[in-house]
């Protein structure tokens, strides 16, 4: 089971493919070649790469985290210095995911970066990556967060509970339709709240301000007031090094999506130039978004009320700031079509990823995870993403859910991103390699990338201070479960490359042709083995 890249007629496995010795896939269309194209029209340029990066960075993060950065902290300067930091490290990512990225302009992200470096054991990493990707690649949380948004809108007060979740089945459900069936649509939408989303957190912003100025429908809360001084309450404050490991997970998962664009390459118009501009444009303005929208929050939420909010922490603001009139218990559903746009954004990115991973024939049946039938779109690595995402919404219990959602779709990231990080400081040093990219990323902002994310990695399993329960779980239930699910893609990769040929008989090859006009044509061959 392995992949051939070449160029067309240029290499003796591309001719080899006529060869009759080997069974070929049977395809309907084209015996055996399955081919992945996009017209111009459904190319991506600047503007869309731009949007398609925002609409991923901003979904529930910044409505909803704050609360629990500020519980795990207990401190309101040191909250913000935080979320200051997590931009200082996303544009320490981008810089390292844009080196790659550029030298190797394809779809797939990560999947590509690890393959460049770890090449032995030969698609070890893939099938981590893998694994991770499909298993932990949900659009879980943001559809949650959606959920509640929209009881909140409504005036209820209902949690996490299955009502939460059903609206939240209902909201992936609609993407992943609307992505299978009209992907021209499904962008448009997607670029359309993408401006949306920007508009709101503007106005949360600016209301801020007058906050600041002391329009407020509730007494000033004063948090500013010796901002730096670190509080341990009933409600916020004490939990260690394990809570501002968590608080960071929060944060990273709130600037998460900067790297959307590096998993469509292929489908961006001059991927190189478009992705050079697109991604620092976007990453610098959601950075500065980020920081004042937290200064407006702590300027009309008191510490209790914010550390005890929830997901709510956006509709908790408008509260305070315009009132419990109808009109402003609307502004929160602008932020649920907010979530949307993220849950749009996610399903079409993490697609292309799984699509990527059929093409390899890294998943078992390659070829129909792979395929763009019938509508141009890749409506069964679509399907694979929605199923994954509502396993998560029901299996936790009834309760509070979303924080652990969130930490486990972030905590596996760090390892994948500490070894991409590695990865480039091996290249750059390697000569032999012979590394070459437009893009050059100094070594301090290599090594800072890769120790936050061994902090990350390896924090999360000290005990915090105080309860070891006290979100409803063993606090280590993340942590373990991240790391297990990247040592299932190892013990997969001794099934798919060592076990499975040695029973069938047989492995699946994928050749990834590319022809001079950019097309990829895949072709799938059984090749013996005994």
């Amino acid at each position: 089971m392995a992949t051939v890249e070449v160029a067309k007629d240029s290499d003796p496995d591309t001719r080899e493919l006529n060869a009759p010795t080997d069974e070929e896939y049977a395809s309907s269309t084209n015996d055996g070649i399955q081919q992945f194209a996009y017209s111009d029209s459904r190319k991506i340029g600047v503007t869309g790469a731009v949007f398609l990066i925002l609409n991923k960075m901003i979904g529930t993060g910044i409505f909803s985290t704050p609360s629990a950065i500020f519980a795990a902290t207990g401190s309101v300067g040191v909250s913000i210095i935080l979320w200051v930091i997590g931009g200082i490290l996303t544009f320490c990512g981008l810089s390292v995911f844009l080196e790659f990225g550029l030298a190797i302009p394809l779809s797939g992200g990560e999947k590509n970066y690890l393959e460049r470096v770890y090449r032995h054991p030969r698609y070890l990493a893939s099938c981590v990556l893998a694994s991770q990707m499909i298993l932990l690649g949900f659009s879980s949380g943001n559809a949650l967060a959606f959920g509640r948004y929209i009881l909140y809108a409504s005036g209820s007060t209902q949690g996490d509970g299955w009502t939460a979740r059903g609206i939240a089945i209902a909201c992936i459900t609609f993407a992943v339709g609307l992505h299978s069936t009209l992907p021209k649509w499904g962008l448009r939408l997607v670029n359309v709240l993408g401006i949306f989303k920007v508009v709101i957190l503007v106005f949360i912003v600016f209301s801020g301000f007058a906050a600041l100025a002391g329009r407020l429908r509730v007494p000033p809360p004063g948090n500013f007031n010796n901002a730096f001084a670190i509080e341990v309450t009933e409600n916020y404050g004490g939990t260690g090094a394990y809570g501002y490991s968590t608080a960071l997970l929060q944060i990273i998962y709130s600037y998460k999506g900067w790297e959307n664009a590096n998993y469509v390459l292929g489908e961006l118009k001059n991927p190189r130039k478009t992705l050079a501009i697109a991604a620092p444009i976007a990453i610098g303005g959601v950075t500065i978004l980020y920081v004042l929208a937290n200064v407006a929050y702590f300027a009309a939420i008191s510490k209790d009320d914010l550390a005890t909010s929830e997901v709510l922490v956006a509709g908790l603001f408008f509260r305070n700031v315009f009132g419990d009139s109808a009109a402003a218990r609307a502004l929160p559903a602008f932020v649920a079509l907010s979530n949307l746009g993220n849950v749009l954004a996610v399903s079409f990115a993490h697609a292309r990823l799984n699509q990527e991973f059929g093409k390899e024939a890294l998943l078992p049946y390659g070829k129909f995870w792979a395929s763009i039938k019938p509508f141009n779109a890749p409506a069964a690595a679509l399907f694979l993403h929605w199923l994954i995402t509502v396993i998560i919404l029901v299996a936790p219990p009834a309760g509070p859910a979303y924080n652990f959602i969130v930490n486990l779709y972030t905590y596996p990231g760090a390892w994948i991103n500490g070894f991409v990080a590695a990865g480039l400081i091996y290249l750059h040093y390697k000569k032999s390699e012979n590394w070459t990219s437009p893009w050059h990323t100094y070594l301090p902002i290599s090594v800072l990338y890769l120790l936050a994310n061994v902090f990350l990695a390896i924090v999360p399993f000290i005990p915090p201070n105080g309860d070891w329960n006290a979100e409803g779980y063993p606090y280590f239930v993340f942590p373990v479960v991240g790391v297990g699910v990247l040592l299932l893609g190892a013990v997969y990769w001794v099934c798919w490359s060592k076990l499975w040929p040695a029973v069938g008989g047989y492995r699946v090859e994928a050749h990834r042709i590319v022809e001079d006009d950019g097309k990829e044509v895949v072709r799938y061959r059984k090749i013996k083995t005994r």
